[in-house]
């Protein structure tokens, strides 16, 4: 039948879900790729609707929970379920309804730059969450779900859960880590308190050094609301994913490096970089900020002061909380004089500088 029709079956050679997943995709040549149960619980007639929305997302879900969609299953198996995909959105602050779905179209593209390892069904929020820390767009479109069939025992169940369980562990050790996209902005309205307040703090203390409705550079941007919020201002950051998590927000991004600005001498009055320096190897990276500074523009500049005991007690606490955020990557230690001395020979004088909670350091300087 699937020769008549010009379709290929693939015998798979390991068992799991997750192993046929990646056969597939390995397998698969187009540009997109389209999974759902063979059993016609996924009925045909909704590939049309995710086919039309194959240039608005990365990867298009047909979903049972968004409105206008339905699940017509057993009361425990819908439920089961809706516990389920609850439960795991909140764990990791998505806004998908339905990341159990395997009714699914993806972007073959971005599925080659994806590695996943799970064994059965917990490869698809593991694909879901790896797609979404990498900045790529995610929709869900509604359709109706039949059941076919006996359906599963309790005990597949019940295993299903498990895996489901060990595998929200792992990647929410990823979704709260600085390699997600959106770290930054999720900490300004992070529910830790300290965590909230200290990006809050930075931001009101470097808008408060610019006019954030004025043309500058913001130099490893990130996904922080200073860019966001600036709408004149240009982005500029190595994460290709974090631009394009930006990129439904602002339209001046760049993707390039802070030792190689691929800018002109003297090409802004003012350029931001908060919170980069720290994480680049030697102290050289002031002077190519200042190549791009015009004579009598502003360099505002972060990172945090290894002079101040507050900032080495913070730095302690916060390694011993998160072992996945920024810490290990802090390879070079700055105090305010050691700023102060390198901001002078590139020919700056400083006008403002504030402190966060006595520990991280935010400098206004100008060109002279």
């Amino acid at each position: 039948a699937a020769r008549e029709f010009g379709g290929k079956v693939i015998a798979q050679s390991r068992k799991g879900f997750g192993f046929a997943l990646r056969e597939g995709f390995k397998a698969a040549k187009g540009k997109y790729i389209l999974t759902m149960d063979a059993d016609l619980s996924h009925e045909p007639k909704y590939v049309h609707r995710m086919w039309s929305k194959r240039f608005d997302a990365d990867l298009i879900i047909a979903s049972r929970y968004v409105d206008g969609g339905s699940a017509q299953m057993h009361i425990f198996r819908y439920i089961l379920s809706r516990i389920l995909n609850n439960f795991y959105a909140f764990a990791l602050s998505l806004k998908i309804k339905d990341l159990s779905s395997n009714f699914r179209m993806y972007r073959k593209e971005i599925i080659d730059c994806i590695s996943t390892d799970s064994v059965n069904f917990d490869i698809l929020p593991e694909l879901l969450l790896k797609i979404y820390c990498n900045g790529w767009r995610i929709i869900e479109v509604p359709f109706s779900y039949k059941t076919r069939g006996s359906g599963r025992s309790h005990i597949k169940l019940i295993r299903f859960g498990l895996d489901y369980f060990k595998t929200l562990l792992k990647i929410w050790s990823l979704r709260n880590s600085i390699n997600s996209v959106d770290y930054d902005f999720r900490a300004f309205y992070s529910k830790i308190f300290l965590q909230k307040f200290w990006q809050r703090s930075r931001y009101k203390t470097i808008l408060s050094f610019v006019d954030r409705k004025s043309f500058f550079l913001d130099v490893g941007c990130g996904s922080s609301k200073i860019i966001i919020d600036s709408p004149n201002a240009i982005g500029l950051d190595l994460s290709l994913g974090k631009l394009r998590f930006l990129s439904g927000n602002h339209n001046k991004l760049v993707n390039a490096d802070i030792t190689n600005l691929p800018f002109k001498d003297a090409s802004f009055d003012c350029v931001i970089c908060s919170q980069v320096i720290e994480h680049i190897a030697g102290k050289t990276v002031i002077a190519e900020l200042a190549r791009v500074v015009n004579k009598g523009g502003l360099l505002v500049l972060g990172t945090p002061d290894y002079a101040k005991i507050m900032w080495r007690i913070f730095e302690y606490l916060y390694s011993i909380v998160h072992s996945k955020g920024y810490v290990e990557q802090h390879v070079t230690h700055y105090t305010y004089e050691e700023l102060k001395k390198f901001l002078e020979q590139a020919g700056f004088e400083i006008l403002r500088r504030a402190y966060i909670l006595n520990a991280e350091l935010i400098i206004k300087a100008r060109k002279i």
